[in-house]
């Protein structure tokens, strides 16, 4: 389904933390990202990086669907021949 995407302003990602009462790396976590200086980048009021339609899907998924769903997805992820895991903390993705 194509669909027409306007990214949401930095204001409205950091009200969204700020509702949520999130930590930075728990934002980070959401959208998997390294690290919290990342989400950051995207909450920046002066220059803020846009937040693609895949990421905040990512976010609100993990926010919204329960955890056998998300493993469904992520099972269907792994047939299609992705290969991932959670990172442990502290731990650099590659």
């Amino acid at each position: 389904m194509p669909i027409h995407y306007k990214h949401p302003p930095a204001q409205s990602l950091a009200d969204l933390k700020k509702e949520l009462g999130r930590t930075g790396k728990e934002m980070a976590d959401l959208c998997w990202l390294a690290g919290d200086q990342h989400w950051r980048k995207y909450t920046n009021p002066r220059e803020p990086r846009p937040m693609s339609a895949q990421m905040l899907f990512t976010m609100m998924a993990q926010l919204e669907l329960d955890e056998a769903t998300l493993e469904r997805i992520y099972a269907r992820m792994r047939q299609a021949g992705a290969e991932f895991r959670p990172a442990q903390d502290g731990e650099q993705q590659p």
